[in-house]
């Protein structure tokens, strides 16, 4: 073999051990994208309508979550709110468009203290997303139907199912993150 193919096979190798790596690479990095937002990873495909995009997103969602100060909450803090959630939910049975609506409160309360921005409801699905996107739907339906409440255009039971999203993502919320 002369000189000049044995630099081509080499080259012709090379080529293809840097695409396996580079493939390797990708999969690694969708795999940590999909487990990290876990439903939320699907959802971004879908609106971005390109995975390439989905991911570019979510990874910018990574990078402005790491420039926000999240804090845990001390132990007396995290038991106030769990009085606080108990208080809004006894109050339920007699005012259940009213309880929906200080749950939304209290929430948008906890992550403010925990801090993440509350400016804009696109924003929090963003930013909490990162970290909380296994409860972000829930999060979405509790307030689409706070939204419809307002109109007077919901059923008690889509009110009484909105607490309970409320609840999934308050407890989320509530619980230590750093320690998962």
């Amino acid at each position: 073999m002369s000189t000049s193919m044995l630099i081509a096979v080499i080259a012709i190798a090379a080529v293809v051990v840097i695409a396996l790596m580079v493939g390797l690479w990708m999969a690694a990095r969708r795999r940590r994208l999909q487990k990290k937002f876990g439903p939320e990873y699907e959802r971004t495909i879908e609106s971005e309508g390109d995975r390439k995009a989905a991911e570019r997103e979510l990874r910018a969602r990574e990078e402005r979550h790491d420039e926000l100060e999240i804090k845990e909450l001390p132990p007396e803090r995290r038991d106030r709110y769990a009085v606080d959630w108990s208080s809004v939910q006894e109050r339920f049975v007699d005012r259940p468009e009213g309880s929906v609506k200080e749950a939304d409160e209290l929430v948008s309360r906890l992550m403010r203290e925990r801090g993440y921005p509350t400016d804009d409801y696109d924003g929090q699905l963003r930013d909490l997303s990162v970290e909380h996107g296994r409860t972000l739907e829930h999060y979405r339906a509790a307030h689409d139907v706070k939204v419809r409440s307002s109109n007077h255009e919901t059923t008690t039971e889509e009110l009484r199912g909105a607490m309970v999203h409320y609840r999934a993502l308050f407890d989320d919320l509530l619980t230590d993150q750093r320690s998962r």
